[in-house]
């Protein structure tokens, strides 16, 4: 595997790359890899010939600057996945080499930037946006690959992709999960042992919820049940559960093509937030 930490170095590698003929797949992370992040790889390594991770921890996405602190940064550890997981390349930047000084982004993108997450998180998906259009800028993938963990991200990505008419094509891929059914998320280190069997609370509401669904239950009694379950387990603050319309993440109703249901939690002291696709 190739290690890069400046934009030009990993920029002309590529282009000799793409000269020769090879498609680029592009997994942009925060490191702290898991299980979800190499199955992104995985799927990465089936569609392109060149499999290029990036591992940036971006300021600009972030509203809490002790969340910022306390994101885990295990690099060396990452790299040995990375390598075992036969990754590429692998882009590793400095903050200095991302961003100058009094740097200005914003993209209109509506709606979508102030439900669910972005009324939590204000702001948190124009740095979003800002970080993976500079990526896309440098690595110019033919292909980008992100979780569905992070479903209303996707959208938001796939706006800024449609609005500024970038030449790559998106994939979701799907959650992966513990043998438990919690997702895997980078910020699940934090939780202590009983916030990690509070936890499952989650997942459980979300399974709850495609169950009512198939079965025919109205979506209003299905949110109530999801968030009555939520809200009455000890230690976890219920943020939303929403079923949402998967096309503009507006309350779903019974002519929805995609429903999704979401959820966002504290579970101590750590935000979980989790979904499940249930039309």
């Amino acid at each position: 595997m190739k290690i890069f930490t400046t934009k030009n170095e990993v920029s002309q590698y590529l282009h000799q790359l793409k000269s020769a003929g090879k498609t680029v797949g592009f997994v942009p992370t925060m490191g702290a890899l898991h299980q979800g992040h190499l199955s992104l790889l995985a799927q990465a390594q089936q569609q392109a010939s060149v499999v290029v991770c990036s591992i940036f921890v971006n300021p600009t996405q972030f509203n809490d600057p002790k969340d910022l602190d306390k994101y885990p940064r295990p690099i060396e550890a990452d790299i040995q996945k990375l390598e075992q997981a036969g990754c590429d390349v692998l882009f590793n930047p400095a903050v200095t080499e991302m961003y100058a000084d009094n740097e200005n982004w914003h993209l209109d993108i509506g709606e979508l930037e102030h439900l669910l997450e972005g009324k939590f998180r204000p702001g948190h998906y124009q740095g979003v946006m800002q970080v993976v259009h500079k990526l896309f800028d440098i690595v110019k993938p033919d292909l980008a690959f992100f979780g569905q963990k992070d479903y209303q991200q996707v959208m938001v990505i796939s706006r800024m992709i449609s609005l500024l008419g970038l030449p790559v094509k998106l994939v979701m891929c799907p959650i992966e999960r513990e043998a438990d059914g919690l997702a895997m998320s980078s910020r699940n280190i934090h939780l202590t042992a009983d916030d990690r069997l509070h936890s499952l609370v989650l997942s459980k509401a979300l399974i709850q919820a495609k169950t009512g669904f198939d079965g025919g239950e109205a979506l209003t009694n299905i949110q109530q049940q999801a968030a009555d379950l939520i809200s009455h387990e000890p230690g976890t603050q219920l943020e939303y559960f929403e079923i949402a319309d998967g096309e503009t993440l507006r309350e779903a109703n019974s002519s929805s093509n995609s429903i999704v249901a979401l959820v966002a939690a504290r579970v101590g002291n750590t935000r979980l937030i989790d979904n499940v696709i249930i039309r």
